[in-house]
């Protein structure tokens, strides 16, 4: 275990009392999102601590250039030749940081007497580091102080290091649990916004799930807790190629409970396992290879013929696993994705399949109609695979919904109309909200007359799966993303 992983609640020792030099007045911070700050010097690298140093660039990275902090710190761990401890404390202060943004600035917010969108950019994502390590880590709260100061004094001065030091102190003198207690909205009054608030999620994606849940809604709390984990790292074994098992064996993973493909690590780069990079396995959650899965067990009418087809298939891993399937079945996949770099991404995970890739719109991908089965694993907000994408759940907005359910009914409606009589669809999203799943089922099965399977059937051995005829799979109950998916045979 490294000193950063977050213990289980109530078994956090508060960090110690100290004076905050007067927090709610420092004036070295101060500023508007606007206002232009004064331009810092270099820092001296050499002499901060190289961990910490990489979290800071992974979150100033997510703040000023929209970037995706999954995709960032891989390759910066790679560029400073970091592993081992100092990879895994910077992962999980960078990751870690990101996915509690929300708790952490109202903290901060409380502890500088200001608004964080009054705070200069650069100082809020070393006082959003620091307050992460004060609680949610076992790092001592010294060093937690000294090392975010250490960071700002090395680029900006004494000045402002003394206002992040004021402002972290005065977070250090309170537990998490305190923090919450004091700053979250009333349980009482309010359940979904208190959870919200403790297990780090926006309120409309808390009620989102809530929604999902239905009448198993007291199990909102177990969901906000394991999406608000470090997840466990999904390997998929690509079949004809290698088993489960002896890739567990080879990476000193466990094989996964319910897809027959899954491997489990608790951490670590998989990018460089060599089953990885000799193409023999890759990164995939369990619940999507649950879906790729459930699409070739899904029966069909009359003989399948080998047609199939992936009607989002970037950035290819669903079509990866449906190639390695289809090579076994002699079948032969098409794999549709409109974006050319996204289905140059899909050509190499597919290479050696038999997987032909098209750069075209799945809305009108221009393919001749008489698939077997069809995929349409549609863009979604990614509301399921928030555990996995750190930042993603503050970027995200309510807003973005209608848009994309309009996209996903209208690939729905391509799918059916490329699908032969007797042939399955199967519609999918890493996303719960019930306007993105069962709603846009539900107007598909109403317009087209297609014909809802139980979809239970096609993800056998896995438990609590609910009333059907669709499938909801949860991070708390099955230890996978939050994915759904239908199966819907066309009439013949």
């Amino acid at each position: 275990m490294t000193e950063s992983r977050r213990p289980s609640r109530g078994n956090r020792a508060n960090p110690s009392k100290s004076g905050d030099g007067g927090a709610g007045k420092a004036r070295a911070g101060k500023g508007g999102p606007n206002t232009r700050p004064r331009q810092p010097r270099r820092p001296d690298d050499a002499g901060v601590d190289q961990p910490r140093l990489a979290a800071r660039d992974v979150l100033r990275a997510v703040r000023e250039r929209d970037a995706y902090a999954n995709l960032v710190l891989p390759g910066l761990l790679r560029d400073r030749k970091m592993d081992g401890r100092d990879a895994a404390l910077a992962t999980e202060l960078a990751y870690g940081a990101s996915r509690a943004r929300g708790l952490l600035d109202a903290v901060i917010a409380a502890g500088a007497g200001r608004s964080v969108d009054e705070i200069d950019g650069p100082l809020l994502d070393v006082l959003r580091l620091g307050a992460y390590q004060l609680l949610r880590t076992r790092i001592a709260p010294h060093a937690a102080v000294a090392t975010s100061v250490d960071l700002v004094r090395g680029e900006f001065g004494g000045g402002k290091a003394g206002f992040v030091n004021a402002v972290l102190r005065r977070v250090a003198e309170k537990s998490e649990d305190q923090w919450v207690a004091e700053l979250a909205p009333d349980a009482a009054s309010d359940p979904v916004g208190h959870l919200a608030f403790e297990y780090a999620h926006p309120v409309w994606i808390a009620q989102a799930f809530a929604d999902a849940l239905g009448a198993d809604a007291a199990e909102l709390e177990a969901v906000l807790a394991a999406d608000d984990a470090r997840p466990v790292v999904h390997l998929v074994a690509r079949p004809g190629e290698i088993s489960a098992e002896e890739l567990a064996l080879v990476t000193g993973g466990e094989v996964g409970p319910y897809s027959p493909y899954a491997v489990h690590l608790d951490g670590g780069d998989p990018g460089q396992l060599d089953a990885v990079r000799e193409g023999l396995a890759g990164v995939q959650d369990e619940g999507s290879q649950l879906v790729a899965r459930a699409l070739t067990l899904a029966p069909v009418v009359g003989d399948d013929g080998g047609r199939w087809l992936d009607l989002c298939a970037g950035p290819g891993g669903k079509a990866a696993l449906l190639g390695a399937l289809a090579d076994i079945e002699g079948a032969r996949v098409d794999a549709v994705e409109p974006a050319e770099h996204r289905a140059d991404l899909v050509r190499k995970t597919t290479r050696g399949l038999p997987v032909d890739v098209h750069v075209a719109d799945g809305r009108e991908p221009g393919l001749a109609p008489g698939y077997d089965r069809v995929l349409v694993d549609a863009p979604c907000t990614g509301l399921g695979a928030l555990r996995r994408r750190p930042e993603a759940r503050w970027r995200r907005q309510p807003s973005d919904v209608a848009a994309l359910v309009k996209l996903q009914r209208e690939l729905l409606a391509s799918a059916i109309s490329l699908v032969r009589p007797g042939g399955v669809v199967l519609y999918s999203t890493c996303s719960p909200h019930l306007s993105e799943t069962v709603a846009v089922v539900a107007d598909a099965v109403r317009r087209h007359g297609v014909v809802p399977l139980d979809t239970r059937e096609l993800v056998p051995g896995v438990p609590d799966l609910g009333e059907g005829p669709g499938v909801q799979l949860w991070p708390h109950r099955h230890g996978t993303d939050a994915m759904f998916m239908a199966a819907l045979r066309k009439p013949e």
